[in-house]
């Protein structure tokens, strides 16, 4: 059972990350999935994007869910029934969850890759990160930047909200592992706090809102 990592992030919130490794059956065994959630599987045609979806099932059953807890808004956005609230992501071998009971969080996990350097410029002012040493600090800074703004996103969850234009990540240095981001759009302010770990060559960030 691959349960890669555990954070405790504060004493209602925690992070949860799945590696994949199992086969797509060693993972269905066990799990009860709801006739739409087995309709979803059954029409992926991508066997890691399959293993995925079971990845975060069994994430869910770690803190003591079944797949009917969970329900998708019209919007995609993931909702517990108890209330809490909840942001899932998976990237290739990876899955992760954040779980808050009364905090609004989301996630993201990203494999490091040259290719955010050529889309850069579509989510984040590209003439900002100059100064970086080397290709290598490039691609994982963007990567963070990218992961954060995804994070954002997924919490705020608005028709219309552009990484470019609405969302700020704050400028920070890799041994922070932290840093904040404020969305403005349409007349309204936000502001969170975002922390990010990299692990095999992969990054995941997680935001928490900021109520007050």
């Amino acid at each position: 059972m691959p349960l890669y990592k555990t954070i405790t992030v504060n004493k209602i919130t925690k992070v949860l990350i799945w590696r994949i490794d199992e086969s797509f059956n060693d993972l269905r065994e066990g799990l009860s999935l709801t006739e739409h959630s087995q309709e979803r599987v059954d029409g992926m045609k991508s066997d890691l994007h399959r293993r995925g979806f079971l990845s975060v099932r069994h994430l869910l059953a770690t803190e003591g869910y079944e797949d009917a807890n969970l329900s998708y808004d019209s919007l995609g956005k993931p909702h517990l029934n108890d209330g809490k609230y909840i942001s899932i992501t998976h990237s290739f071998h990876f899955a992760g969850i954040i779980i808050s009971d009364n905090e609004r969080v989301g996630i993201d996990i990203e494999k490091q890759r040259d290719k955010i350097v050529k889309i850069a410029h579509k989510f984040t002012p590209i003439e900002e990160y100059k100064t970086l040493a080397n290709h290598e600090a490039l691609v994982r800074k963007l990567t963070i930047v990218w992961g954060a703004k995804e994070s954002l996103y997924k919490i705020y969850e608005q028709e219309g909200l552009s990484f470019l234009q609405h969302i700020d990540v704050q400028d920070f240095s890799f041994e922070q592992a932290s840093t904040y981001g404020t969305i403005v759009f349409k007349n309204s302010i936000s502001k969170y706090d975002i922390h990010f770990l990299e692990f095999d060559g992969f990054t995941c960030v997680y935001a928490i809102l900021k109520e007050h």
